[in-house]
């Protein structure tokens, strides 16, 4: 976002340090790869959360286990959620998210629609988020932009309210389709409004929650490390992204240390 190009370099410029910087405690060094999760997914899947109006005693369901989708899970549990479940087809983080007590739904094996509504007698969600975004794909393979959030006004219940922040772009020339390169999708409106739903949507606004976030890890009330599977050198990037973007298993988020690549040269 912003004309300033690359953020995950060994050397960048932040116009604004001062402003956009957050002041850590003395366990800074101690919980680093917690307070790393600030930067970005932690507040992603908190404001997805919020945007779905998630309370106490909810049932909220999870479209996605990426790592902003397992923040959204772990978000939801901190905020007291009674019942979350996450969708996706991913066997290792499906099994993330059922280490923090989720409930995984894999799609490639069910119907997840009727697998939420089997787990909220028939009624749907209270709740729900939407952390896939324009390039959802079915379990073929096969790039259905629309497939996400149709699914979840299906999986939430009427007057239930939904929060999307898989991205969506105004413009996609790779589209899968012709409304897909203009930015739009075949949404499933009238279901939506026969259901009196509720949307909301749009890109974090991380200084909104990241000093709220980050005295929750400081009072250890908030571990989001949990969801790191690998620590590497800046060097071993290149070989960490075609991981992750390949989904290989195991791969659910990596935290890149350009000082280590510093100590052994």
């Amino acid at each position: 976002m912003g004309p300033w190009a690359g953020g995950q370099a060994e050397l960048l410029r932040v116009p604004w340090g001062d402003f956009n910087c957050l002041r850590l405690g003395a366990d800074a060094e101690e919980k680093q790869t917690d307070y790393v999760m600030l930067a970005d997914i932690f507040p992603t899947g908190y404001h997805a959360t919020e945007l779905a109006h998630v309370k106490p005693g909810d049932q909220t369901v999870i479209y996605g286990a990426s790592p902003v989708g397992l923040m959204a899970a772990y978000s939801a549990i901190i905020k007291g959620a009674g019942k979350v479940m996450v969708v996706d087809r991913h066997p290792d983080r499906l099994s993330k998210a059922e280490e923090i007590g989720a409930i995984p739904i894999d799609d490639s094996a069910v119907d997840p629609v009727e697998a939420v509504n089997e787990m909220t007698m028939g009624l749907g969600a209270d709740n729900g988020c939407e952390c896939v975004g324009y390039q959802a794909h079915d379990p073929a393979g096969e790039e259905q932009p629309n497939l996400t959030l149709n699914r979840l006004v299906k999986s939430v219940r009427f007057t239930g309210e939904i929060g999307v922040v898989g991205v969506f772009i105004p413009q996609d020339p790779g589209g899968a389709d012709e409304l897909a390169t203009r930015g739009q999708v075949a949404f499933d409106f009238g279901e939506f409004w026969f259901r009196g739903q509720k949307m909301g949507s749009g890109q974090c606004p991380v200084k909104r929650y990241n000093r709220q976030l980050r005295d929750l890890i400081a009072g250890g009330k908030a571990e989001p490390s949990w969801i790191v599977s690998h620590e590497l050198s800046l060097d071993e990037a290149p070989d960490a992204y075609e991981h992750f973007d390949n989904r290989d298993d195991g791969w659910t988020k990596v935290v890149l240390h350009p000082d280590l690549a510093m100590a052994g040269s």
